[in-house]
């Protein structure tokens, strides 16, 4: 009877300890969940805001690229690469503390995740990107960007030029093959990229871009947002002998279309 009752004992200590590790485990998930490295003043709305509360975990391997302090709020260079994650659907690029805080969403399909780009900047902010790999998980990566502001509600220079319509959705591009590493396509496009905070300028800007080989089969797609840079220039990484070439397609907020061959 005593061994029967010292055995109950051990069982239950044992199935104590389990719940005890259990719950140890999961609190130290939840909790690198919670704790934001950048230490942001605003993450917990910019969570339910940006990527509707879903779940999160913070992972280095999301690079983004930003300068220590932005000299040209209007230009700020930002570049975001994934690696050793697997597949990734999207990715999403924003600013805590810009007035408009989403800039950018990338769906890298059947190139690299790998996008680079120059955007406008208010005020110090922590820039991130947030990479959704196909079980749901956002994986966010950032960088704290020191900043003098005032990017996001001045107008754009190129308004100033009498000859800005003839111009509107202009597309140049240069493509660089690299032995070692995928191929590098830029390409820029002519558009104010007015963010409707400049006063008595309306928001205009490009909201979508889609790159697709000469068959019309879709290779990446981009959604553009207002603090994108005026006139903007993207890098993306592809393997360039893959298709049989590129074409670049979209649309601004007021229905003006692109198409251009990217050479």
């Amino acid at each position: 009877m005593k061994n029967l009752m010292l055995n109950k004992l051990k069982i239950v200590n044992c199935i104590i300890v389990f719940n005890l590790c259990f719950m140890l485990s999961i609190n130290a998930v939840y909790s690198q969940t919670l704790v934001d490295p950048l230490d942001g003043p605003t993450w917990k709305t910019v969570h339910k805001m940006m990527l509707a509360n879903e779940k999160v975990v913070f992972d280095d391997r999301v690079k983004v690229v930003v300068p220590d302090m932005a000299e040209d709020p209007m230009n700020v260079p930002v570049s975001v690469k994934v690696e050793g994650i697997g597949e990734i659907e999207e990715i999403r690029v924003f600013a805590d503390l810009n007035p408009i805080q989403k800039i950018l969403n990338f769906y890298p399909g059947k190139i690299e995740p790998f996008i680079a780009f120059r955007f406008k900047v208010q005020q110090s902010t922590p820039v991130r990107a947030a990479a959704r790999t196909k079980d749901g998980v956002w994986h966010v990566g950032g960088q704290w960007l020191d900043a003098t502001g005032g990017g996001c509600t001045a107008p754009s220079v190129g308004r100033s030029l009498a000859n800005w319509t003839e111009t509107l959705g202009n597309v140049k591009s240069r493509l660089w093959s690299r032995a070692d590493k995928p191929d590098r396509l830029r390409f820029r496009i002519m558009h104010p990229m007015d963010t409707g905070l400049a006063p008595g300028i309306p928001e205009f800007y490009i909201e979508t871009l889609e790159l697709k080989d000469n068959h019309g089969e879709l290779l990446a797609h981009i959604e553009s947002y207002q603090p994108v840079s005026e006139n903007p220039f993207f890098s993306v990484d592809l393997e360039s002998k893959k298709f049989q070439g590129i074409i670049l397609s979209g649309r601004d907020n007021n229905g003006n279309l692109i198409n251009q061959v990217l050479q």
